[in-house]
């Protein structure tokens, strides 16, 4: 194998890396999301509800699925949430959870 081949093997295993690594910090964001939802909604069932959030992001690709499903629960039960508030709970979050799987938590 060339030098070359190795680099490239090596630019492939880590573009792998970050994606699993982005995969997870995003599933955790979800989850935390749906926690903190469920808080402000007044839920008993946090956790089935924050199962649902991660659930709702397989529906189609990217964050507007997950956005959608919160802001629209959050606006159905009466809690005054704004569209910039939930996508800046969201992008904190989002920084929570890659900190947290680097981490390895």
């Amino acid at each position: 194998m060339t030098t070359f081949d190795d680099r490239e093997q090596a630019f492939e295993r880590k573009f792998a890396n970050d994606q699993e690594l982005e995969f997870k910090a995003t599933a955790r964001r979800n989850r935390l999301l749906g926690e903190w939802a469920a808080g402000l909604m007044g839920l008993a069932t946090v956790e089935e509800y924050a199962r649902a959030v991660v659930k709702s992001d397989f529906e189609q690709p990217g964050d507007e699925d997950v956005f959608r499903k919160v802001f629209e629960d959050l606006k159905g039960s009466g809690v005054a949430a704004s569209e910039g508030e939930v996508r800046m709970k969201m992008a904190e979050l989002l920084a929570f959870a890659r900190e947290q799987v680097r981490a390895g938590e």
